[in-house]
């Protein structure tokens, strides 16, 4: 005969020891009170007997599978960034917050994004990569910041006046009333052999004039011999701003040959222009007079004479004219 159950319960709810389910077994009856029962499931009834192993539960726990003993385990759900959770009686209520707006700061990554339509404002930290048509952007409101030069920007903000007309036409005179600091007017002037009309020079600092001349004849030097300032009516001694001009004596003045001064190939040209003779001292090592083979430590100009000083080197001089 198979197992049977049969129980026999008093009105109302079982109790415990006292009502009893009998349950006959191979010709035999058993009797189980509830806290047989309780104690053979376990209360509250495990997970190994087919039940959850809680007996209480506040509102929004949920149940999650734990592999650590095979068990049930209580948790509520955790609310993340502009998410809010409200764990009500028997419901769980999940909302985003911010309504969903706001302006994307940061875009990480790469790859394409096709056939987006931009609408608002969009600003990138990463890469960005937009394949189809970009629509709905104002570039005048709704791109702001400066892309810099490392980027592929500029770097700059706004552009100084005339430099967007000159970046548009690039010429000569654009140019000129883009820059602010430049000196004279006409075309742009580059190295190579370039046509400058009616320039002022200045003082070069080196320059090699070989191949010029003063009038389209005549090369460039002086055409006639200047006088190096006014006469000198006190002891004078010869210097390099000398070089090439005459050096004119007026009363009371005598002139000084300097050693170690000048270079191979100096000139000087002395003027007496007093009505009595000049004396010459040569501090320079060696000074001849033109013609002769005597060191001379000094020499007499004659009056309203003319001497011209020849440089060999800086120690050694040869004087020409109306000297003894």
């Amino acid at each position: 005969m198979a197992d049977t159950k049969i129980s026999a319960l008093a009105s109302g709810a079982p109790a415990l020891g006292t009502d009893e389910t009998v349950v006959a077994r191979s010709g035999a009856n058993y009797k189980l009170t509830v806290s047989d029962i309780t104690g053979y499931l376990g209360s509250p009834i495990t997970v190994a007997n087919g039940g959850t192993g809680q007996s209480s539960y506040t509102n929004g726990q949920l149940l999650i599978g734990n592999t650590t003993g095979n068990t049930l385990t209580k948790a509520t759900l955790t609310a993340g960034t502009g998410i809010t959770i409200t764990n009500g009686s028997g419901s769980i209520t999940i909302a985003a917050t911010g309504g969903g707006s706001g302006t994307v700061t940061s875009v990480g990554g790469t790859g394409t994004v096709n056939g987006i339509t931009l609408t608002g404002t969009v600003t990138s930290s990463g890469n960005l990569t937009l394949g189809g048509a970009l629509t709905g952007v104002d570039l005048t409101t709704q791109v702001t910041g400066t892309l810099p030069v490392a980027n592929g920007g500029t770097g700059i903000t706004s552009l100084g006046t005339g430099v967007a007309t000159w970046l548009g036409t690039p010429s000569s005179a654009n140019l000129a009333a883009a820059v602010t600091d430049e000196t004279g007017t006409g075309a742009l002037v580059f190295a190579n052999t370039p046509t400058l009309v009616t320039p002022v020079l200045g003082t070069p600092t080196s320059g090699n004039l070989s191949n010029c001349t003063a009038d389209g004849t005549n090369n460039v030097g002086y055409r006639n011999v200047p006088q190096s300032g006014s006469d000198k009516t006190t002891s004078y001694s010869l210097a390099t701003t000398d070089v090439g001009k005459f050096v004119g004596v007026g009363t009371s003045g005598s002139i000084t040959i300097p050693n170690s001064t000048f270079a191979a190939g100096d000139v000087v040209s002395i003027f007496n222009n007093t009505s009595s003779n000049v004396t010459i001292t040569c501090s320079i090592t060696t000074a001849y007079i033109a013609g002769t083979d005597t060191d001379k430590a000094t020499m007499t100009l004659a009056t309203r004479g003319v001497a011209t000083v020849l440089f060999i080197s800086g120690t050694v001089c040869v004087v020409s004219g109306n000297v003894s």
